[in-house]
């Protein structure tokens, strides 16, 4: 069985925390692992092989997370653009043999009872074995909103529903027959596939193409955008499921959210004895039921409560409980604006490492810059700002208009304004630079790259 990780997401219901680049599955909301790495280690004994289908642009965000667990075989389907699940799970699934078992789990999800979960992981496995394509409905908690349901009589699945309003939830709970959409799902490649065929036609040809057409390494596929393009957007849950007759129905108690709103997440975290999540740097004075996260400034409050208080280093978020499943309507407001708030953290993710400004003004930035052993950036110049670059640890190799120089710790260098210029780590360790930037224009456009 191969376990197909689901790794997409705008980052929207958890903004400031999550952004487009750098989304939920990839923050570490509640532990030391992210829920990508929780993800990744509940299924790991449970699969042979790992296949993650990611965004281009979150490709070497998840391989540091996998690095960091030790992990060495995963394999990545890369999409350019997304085109929803069932595009993704039918590219996934023409990358195996289809009488493999494919267990498909979104990235950013917790499941805190592994036992039960396994449990149904291989009752799910007997089913798929007959032909069925089998999702877990999770028994529901409390009238949700933000979930859709499945209606079933035992395993037999009766029908979809959408996310309900408060009285229609609640009208769910009380005939007993009703599930949380978990999103999970259990098949053979080739049942899917053929189901795909069957009832999205369109879908299904358009994703045969792309993957003709796809670039293969021996980890890594790449759909090319032309091709992605072409592919209709779709769920799989309008696709296939609630139209096929092999659907059936794993009911879970597992433990399981979604963690798709900060409400979610509150319920998740520790907290004191007035119901303030603990973690943050955080004192109180008559306040109670509040959830507060904050890495880098001491939050107090006083005689408030049921509020969400999220502190980043670029944006704080106030909201009051209840209220945050609006968070993304601050979010549509910010890209109407082309606010760059919407996609990144101060801190910025690359293939050969990442970086994070410090200070920024008008005529200059100040960034911290960590590359990788063994990688560099790319030949640039800039037609608009001078740059200098002090070494704070490791070694850097610096050419400048073709000459090369070695900087070590605490030396530093000065790149003029029309300089092709790169730097590249040779050591075994990081490369740490301060990058000072300094001129009439600053922006990342500022970057005419040689190579």
């Amino acid at each position: 069985m191969i376990n197909v990780v689901l790794c997409g997401g705008n980052g929207t219901r958890l903004w400031p925390l999550s952004r487009t680049l750098y989304p939920k599955q990839f923050n570490k909301l509640i532990g030391e692992r992210s829920l990508f790495q929780m993800t990744l280690e509940r299924n790991r004994t449970l699969c042979t092989d790992t296949l993650i289908v990611s965004n281009e642009e979150q490709y070497f965000l998840a391989l540091d997370h996998i690095e960091e667990l030790g992990y060495q075989d995963a394999k990545f389907l890369l999409e350019p653009i997304g085109r929803n699940t069932a595009p993704a799970i039918a590219l996934a699934c023409m990358m195996v043999d289809e009488e493999e078992l494919v267990l498909v789990t979104p990235s950013d999800h917790i499941v805190k009872n592994h036992t039960e979960y396994s449990r149904c992981v291989k009752d799910a496995m007997s089913l798929a074995e007959t032909g069925a394509i089998v999702t877990f409905g999770i028994h529901p908690e409390y009238p949700e909103t933000g979930y859709g349901y499945i209606e079933a009589n035992g395993i037999d699945v009766v029908s979809f529903k959408e996310k309900p309003d408060l009285t229609t939830a609640e009208h769910y709970i009380e005939q007993g027959k009703f599930y949380w959409n978990s999103g999970m799902f259990l098949f053979k490649a080739g049942i899917f596939l053929n189901e795909l065929k069957n009832h999205a036609p369109n879908i299904f040809e358009s994703s045969r193409q792309a993957f003709e057409s796809a670039k293969i390494y021996q980890y890594v596929t790449r759909i090319q955008k032309k091709d992605m393009i072409q592919i209709p957007s779709d769920s799989i849950d309008y696709a296939v499921m609630e139209k096929s007759t092999c659907v059936k129905m794993i009911p879970a108690q597992i433990g399981w959210s979604d963690l798709g709103s900060f409400e979610a997440l509150y319920q998740e975290l520790p907290k004191d004895e007035s119901g303030n999540t603990l973690g943050a740097s955080f004192n109180q004075v008559n306040s109670r039921n509040n959830l507060i996260i904050s890495k880098d400034r001491f939050v107090a409050t006083v005689d408030v409560q049921d509020l969400i208080i999220v502190d980043t280093p670029d944006a704080l978020l106030v909201s009051k409980k209840g209220s945050s499943q609006d968070v993304k309507l601050i979010v549509e407001q910010l890209k109407q604006n082309s606010s760059p708030l919407c996609d990144n953290h101060t801190t910025a993710y690359r293939p050969w490492g990442n970086h994070t400004v410090l200070d920024c003004e008008d005529n200059y930035k100040i960034r911290k810059v960590i590359i990788k052993p063994g990688q560099r950036l790319t030949t640039q110049m800039h037609f608009h700002r001078n740059e200098h670059w002090i070494v704070v640890s490791g070694t850097a190799q610096i050419t400048v208009n073709g000459v090369k120089s070695f900087l070590r710790t605490n030396e530093s260098t000065f790149i003029r304004m029309g300089d092709e210029h790169s730097v590249e780590n040779p050591g075994n360790i990081d490369l740490h630079l301060i990058e000072v930037q300094v001129g009439e224009y600053i922006s990342e456009e500022d970057i005419f790259r040689i190579s």
